[in-house]
């Protein structure tokens, strides 16, 4: 008795699928998107976490209509350039996106934190940056097809942290440097798009945008460096000013 039950499951499951998807519109992808970095990308602290930046660029069709814009968040928390190089970009080729959004380099400065002299280790972290985006971005666009899209942003000042208001304009300086420079020389990037989202003077001087803020003012003091809801909202808007949506 019970085989020919589970039989019967069995036999209804296998002509199940096929109903269904009968009454299913054809759907056919036009873009797609993916995102790499680092825990911002991730959505780490934010609540949800799908309120984070990169799945908003989605859910608000920021590349087109859900239905046609399949997405891929392959951004790891705590991830560093040398991560991105080394473990994400050599996985980007079974995506095969069209869009590419990146936010790497915030734990490459922090790492600063635990060394005796943070300017004096400055030049060697900020070398090693340029060195593993550079061949990330050349090596992303070689996987591309032709009018592929690779967006970055750069880093937010954090106010409460001395460290954050004089290395970070230094940083995004390298930054955008590096990525004009393979802009420009890259030969597999002629045909690609890359731009640098201006996180950094989008954050400046507005509140209420960084969970540290919000802990201060609670009388909590801890390092807490990621954005806030609102703070992922800024950052979505300055991508969503690079590609005119």
């Amino acid at each position: 008795m019970m085989l020919k039950i589970i039989r019967n499951v069995f036999v209804a499951l296998m002509f199940l699928p096929a109903a269904g998807l009968a009454r299913l519109p054809a759907v056919e992808a036009t873009v797609r998107y993916m995102a790499l970095g680092d825990s911002i990308a991730a959505g780490y602290k934010a609540l949800p976490a799908t309120s984070g930046y990169a799945y908003q660029l989605y859910l608000e069709r920021a590349f087109g209509s859900i239905t046609t814009v399949f997405f891929d968040n392959a951004s790891v928390p705590g991830a560093t350039s040398s991560d991105l190089l080394n473990f994400q970009v050599p996985q980007v080729a079974r995506f095969d996106p069209h869009v590419v959004t990146i936010s790497i380099g915030g734990n490459d400065l922090l790492s600063l934190l635990a060394s005796p002299d943070p300017f004096a280790a400055l030049p060697e972290v900020l070398n090693k940056f340029a060195e593993n985006l550079g061949a990330s971005l050349a090596l992303l666009c070689k996987g591309m097809d032709a009018g592929g899209r690779i967006l970055i942003h750069n880093l937010y000042e954090i106010p409460q942290i001395a460290l954050s208001v004089q290395a970070v304009p230094v940083f995004n300086s390298v930054l955008a440097q590096t990525v004009a420079g393979v802009a420009l020389f890259s030969p597999d990037c002629k045909d690609k798009a890359l731009a640098v989202a201006d996180v950094y003077n989008a954050f400046l001087g507005k509140h209420g945008l960084l969970l540290i803020e919000r802990y201060l003012k609670r009388g909590i003091e801890v390092l807490e460096v990621h954005p806030t809801n609102k703070g992922h909202r800024v950052i979505e808007d300055t991508f969503r000013g690079l590609v005119g949506h």
